[in-house]
């Protein structure tokens, strides 16, 4: 087998609405093989990892894996539940996955969801390697794979803290969306956007985190404010530690001044060599080292959340306990094997550390690694209480002196920490303050020491940081709109923009032609997917979402947010047949249906009645999961959907005698007139009438009045408002439409437009991209013979995959199969066939330009003077091509 690629789908997708990975495999040998086939495989396989035994599959109840098994099926489907199996022996369990050919003989995609995304990508390719093993009888190093997968796993994914604050917010409806291989997140939506990275937050001042790292300075900042803390003295060498020890008399800590996790800690010193030995070992850590006197008592850790106490453990350091045959050192070894121990911070509790200051703190006891305890006896092994070296804590969150709980949330405030946490020496924290007092406040506290104590309540730390950062649920999200459809789908994003913009609000959108922020554009290109919606997710100074939301980003990428408030479906027709493995038009609708499918609870979603796959829609079990308000557009106030729908209480919207008509159950209302909009040319372009209709469906269900939408569609330009879709220009004599049809359908629409202008010869210059199927090309060809009275066929610079020349055969082709008296010819270049045009244009004449590059379009009109025009300016008739 052979692995073509592995892309991640890290929101909604057509597989899952959780995030998957998604593998392109060739079988290539395999091809023609089933799994009984192969001699031996089934038993290998399910002897090997026995708990696929009770892998359901399709079949839905335990052993349908194994029954498909012995019936036959291809390996493509073996290796997804080989990866779903291996996933959760590596500790990051995922119980779904898809395989179905990827439209191409002996390919298939293998899709499975994820929680640890590097983790699980390894153990997609580990597993076509232990199948293909498996199949040739030969033996598979599983436990060594498996040891590599838990170590990525821990390396990448998010640590307990981060975890603990992005499981909390989940738990909220949070959105979060993981900005990079560490602990940095975003937490909400554009306005409401938030950053967390482990427990500090993007309101954590710099200067506060400066201040907590410097332990001396954080305990003369306190001691100032009347806060207890141990006597210290900054150590540059060896000998100025001892002086300093000499000074502030036994025992002392030595540490290193800007350490962090224990690392590096020696305490309860009581000699000179001691503490010169301690030096060396804290000067590995930082450049100056810090002598302070030791408090003496229990060590306790308490967490401050925005100025409150919300828990506090007891730490205890790393210790064992004997059982009269094994040394310390195998003690260690296995308390180490325990499944909550792990290398880092990513399990309850870290592996135990053997190192220097362990050896030395043994040896000060009269100990070594070698030595036997007896059974029963409980081995101190160091006397820092660090979890990162072993250590383990307990609950003391409900015995907090209220005294003490001041004092650590005056620390938290003087230091000016949002997230803090306080480390203490005393003798008992259920006490008044006595003796004892503050040995440091660190920013980004850990957590997991009070999600999973060893002892007592576990408490919510995680929690009270999202409580801090949206309080009172607050709101984290701006509201979203989605748009989707085959044609029509960027002018009506653009109409919801500009319309809820002319309220006041900023306005995010992303489109074929750029990502916008307000009126500017700040990223040219197609911004279609789901890495642009995240770029207007990602800004604090949106307000509000519209997303134009295509099929590639859809199938490639998944969607970029989780769920909408609004989506649209304009239409969908047979366009991008043959790409991503789509074979027909069903295809389609269920690749773009995802945005129906992620619309709220309670949102709106609107769909084009006149569109019957659309009118249909509401019929899938999958589309009613969720009670939201469903919306129908038509051009025809009696579609038997629209009546049928309003009868029952809907929302519908629909032309009426030049009107866009809302209608709420019996209740009807006029909203706009059609001939005020500009974009409809009059009422001539029907195709945009039906776009303003989804435009102002969507933006009533965001809650403008009908008042305010008649006015700022009215205020929609054609040109400036909607670059590069039915633009006119006045040229000479004639007129110049720019659009960017590319597909039968919008082809035809124009067409039907073009119709209606009497006295009006019109010419097309037509292509198509080179990545359609044949068909789709040749119906475009069709639609062009039928509806231009010539055609100056051109070709897409971005061949897309076909040789040079194809597409504008194919087109040539399927227009004189379609009428032969056609006029039709071949000008490649887009510039020169639109030179031509208007060169060879009569009076009157009409020429549309269906265009790949927008800019190389308006520089041949600026040679020819063309002036900007928002209507045609002749009569208006009903009358087919022929009549003209």
């Amino acid at each position: 087998m052979r692995i073509d690629g592995i892309r991640t789908l890290s929101g909604p997708n057509i597989y899952s609405h959780n995030p998957v990975l998604v593998m392109r495999l060739y079988l290539e040998d395999l091809v023609e093989k089933e799994s009984y086939e192969i001699p031996g495989f089934i038993d290998r396989l399910l002897s090997l990892l026995p708990g696929m035994r009770e892998h359901h599959c399709s079949l839905g109840r335990p052993g349908g894996f194994t029954e498909r098994l012995r019936e036959g099926t291809c390996f493509g489907h073996v290796v997804e539940h080989v990866a779903l199996e291996l996933t959760e022996h590596a500790g990051a369990p995922s119980f779904h996955g898809k395989t179905r050919e990827a439209g191409e003989p002996g390919c298939y995609i293998v899709a499975v969801e994820y929680r640890a995304e590097e983790g699980t990508r390894f153990l997609l390719q580990t597993a076509v390697e232990l199948v293909e093993a498996l199949v040739r009888g030969e033996g598979f190093p599983l436990e060594e794979r498996l040891e590599q997968a838990r170590s990525i796993i821990a390396r990448t994914e998010l640590g307990p803290s981060t975890r603990a604050i992005v499981e909390a917010a989940g738990r909220r409806g949070i959105p979060w969306i993981r900005m990079n291989g560490d602990s940095l997140v975003q937490l909400g939506y554009g306005k409401y956007r938030r950053f967390i990275q482990a427990a500090m937050s993007d309101k954590t001042p710099g200067i506060a985190i400066e201040i907590a790292a410097d332990k001396e300075l954080t305990k003369n900042i306190l001691s100032r404010s009347s806060i207890p803390v141990p006597r210290g003295v900054i150590a540059a060498s060896a000998a100025e530690a001892v002086e300093a020890f000499r000074d502030l008399g036994l025992p002392v800590v030595v540490k290193p001044l800007n350490g962090c996790q224990g690392r590096g800690v020696s305490l309860n010193l009581t000699s000179e060599s001691e503490v010169a030995e301690a030096f060396k070992i804290a000067r590995e850590f930082s450049r100056d080292v810090l002598v302070e006197e030791l408090f003496e008592g229990r060590n306790y850790r308490v967490l401050v959340v925005d100025g409150s106490v919300v828990a506090a453990s007891e730490r205890l350091p790393a210790n064992v306990t004997g059982d009269g045959s094994h040394t310390i050192a195998q003690l260690i070894e296995i308390a180490n094997r325990d499944p909550r121990r792990g290398d880092g911070h990513e399990k309850p509790l870290t592996r135990i550390k053997v190192d220097s200051i362990m050896r030395a703190y043994l040896k000060k006891r009269g100990l070594s690694l070698d030595d036997v305890p007896p059974e029963g006896e409980a081995v101190c092994l160091r006397e820092g209480v660090n979890l990162s070296t072993g250590g383990t804590a307990i609950d003391v969150t409900d015995l907090i002196h209220p005294e003490v709980a001041r004092t650590c949330e005056r620390a938290s405030r003087i230091i000016g920490l949002d997230i803090c946490g306080v480390d203490l020496v005393l003798k008992d924290i259920s006490e008044p303050l006595s003796r004892g007092g503050v040995i440091e406040v660190n920013a980004a506290p850990g957590l997991r020491m009070h999600h999973f104590p060893d002892g007592g309540q576990a408490r919510d730390a995680g929690a009270a940081i999202v409580e801090m950062l949206y309080p009172g649920g607050s709101p984290s999200r701006i509201p979203l709109v989605s748009v989707t459809g085959t044609n029509g789908k960027t002018t009506v994003t653009r109409m919801i923009a500009h319309v809820i913009g002319e309220t006041g609000r900023t306005v995010g959108m992303t489109t074929t032609d750029g990502i916008y922020i307000g009126k500017e554009r700040i990223c040219k290109g197609d911004t279609t997917g789901p890495h642009s919606a995240r770029s207007i997710l990602s800004d604090p100074a949106v307000e509000v979402a519209v997303l134009e939301t295509a099929r590639g980003g859809i199938a490639r990428r998944g969607l970029g947010y989780d769920w909408s408030d609004i989506s649209v479906l304009t239409n969908i027709q047979p366009d991008h047949i043959g790409q991503d493995g789509i074979e027909s038009i069903d295809d389609l609708v269920y690749i773009k249906s995802l945005v129906a499918e992620r619309v709220r609870e309670g949102g709106t979603l609107i769909l084009n009645a006149d569109d019957e796959r659309l009118a249909r829609l509401m019929d899938e079990p999958r589309m009613n999961r969720l009670k939201r308000n469903v919306v129908y557009f038509s051009l025809r106030e009696n579609h038997l959907s629209i009546r049928k729908h309003i009868a029952s209480g809907g929302v519908a919207y629909f032309a009426r005698g030049g009107w866009i008509m809302e209608a709420l159950g019996r209740k009807e209302y006029h909203i706009a007139r059609v001939a005020n909009i500009p974009a409809t040319l009059g009422g001539t372009a029907e195709f945009n009438v039906a776009n303003a209709l989804a435009a102002i469906a969507a933006c009533r269900a965001y809650g403008i009045s009908k008042e305010q939408i008649a006015i700022h569609m009215k205020s929609f330009a054609i040109g400036g408002d909607n670059p590069g879709r039915i633009n006119l220009y006045r040229v000479g004599g004639g007129l110049v439409m720019v659009d960017y049809g590319h597909n039968a359908d919008a082809i035809k629409s124009i067409c039907r437009t073009a119709a209606r202008w009497r006295d009006r010869r019109i010419t097309g210059v037509v292509a198509v991209p080179g990545d359609r199927d044949d068909l789709i090309i040749e119906q475009a060809g069709r639609a062009a013979a039928a509806g231009f009275h010539r055609v100056i066929i051109k070709e897409d610079s971005d061949l897309r995959g076909r040789a040079r020349g194809e597409v504008p055969a194919l087109l040539l082709k399927a227009i004189k199969d379609e009428a032969p008296e056609r006029k039709a010819s071949i000008i490649s270049d887009e510039a020169e066939a639109l030179r031509t045009a208007i060169m060879e244009m009569s009076e009157h004449e009409v020429v549309v330009v269906f265009y790949e590059n927008l800019e190389r379009v308006m520089k041949v009109l600026e040679e020819f003077d063309a002036v900007s025009i928002q209507a045609i300016e002749a009569p208006v008739m009903e009358v087919s091509i022929a009549q003209v």
